[in-house]
C-alpha cells in the first residue's frame, strides 16, 4: 500500500481477509500491540465472522507505565529512545508474544497528531514491528502523510501487510 495513498474501510477488510487466511492455514493465533493505532488494527481484524478461530488478543498501550506492566518494555529503553522507536516497538512485540499464547504478533508506536511531533520525529512517523514465535523481531519506519484518521488508516494497511509478509516469508 502506498504511503500517499488513505486506505478505505473496505481495503482494510480486504488486508484483514488475507492475514485471515494465512493465520487459519498457519493454525496461528494472533495478537497486536497497539499504542497509535488505539486498537484499529484489532477492530479490523475482529470485524471478520471467525475471527475468534486465530485473534488471541490486542493490547492498546499509549503511556510508559502501560508498555512496561503490560508489554515488558524496559523503562530504560523509553528513557533513551522514546515510545517510538526501533527499540521500543521491537520490545512491544516480542513483549506480546511472550505475555500471550499467540503464534504471531504485530506492534505499532508512533504520532498520528495533530501534536506530539518534534523535528526528529514529525507526526506521520510510525515504527512497526512484526514477530513469530520462534522467530527474530523485525521493524520497519514510515513516514505517513494526512490528518490523525488518515496517519492510523495509512499503519493500519502496512501492519496487516507486513503481517501478511511476515506469515508466507
Amino acid at each position: 500500500m502506498e504511503s500517499s495513498s488513505v486506505p478505505t474501510d473496505a481495503q482494510l477488510r480486504e488486508l484483514a481477509e488475507g492475514v485471515a487466511v494465512l493465520m487459519r492455514e498457519r493454525k496461528l493465533m494472533l495478537v497486536t500491540a497497539e499504542s497509535c493505532t488505539g486498537g484499529f488494527i484489532a477492530k479490523v481484524l475482529t470485524d471478520l465472522p471467525g475471527s475468534s478461530a486465530w485473534f488471541d488478543a490486542g493490547v492498546v498501550t499509549y503511556s510508559y507505565e502501560a508498555k512496561e506492566a503490560l508489554l515488558g518494555v524496559n523503562p530504560r529503553t523509553l528513557e533513551r529512545t522514546g515510545a517510538v522507536s526501533e527499540e521500543t516497538v521491537l520490545e512491544m512485540v516480542s513483549g506480546a508474544l511472550a505475555r500471550f499464547g499467540a503464534g504471531a504478533a504485530v506492534a505499532v508506536t508512533g504520532i498520528a497528531g495533530p501534536s506530539g511531533g518534534t523535528e526528529g520525529k514529525p507526526v506521520g512517523t510510525v515504527w512497526i514491528g512484526w514477530k513469530r514465535r520462534g522467530g527474530y523481531a523485525h521493524a520497519r519506519l514510515f513516514h505517513f502523510q494526512g490528518d490523525r484518521d488518515a496517519i492510523r488508516r495509512q499503519t493500519v494497511a502496512a501492519a496487516l501487510d507486513g503481517l501478511g509478509k511476515e506469515l508466507t516469508d
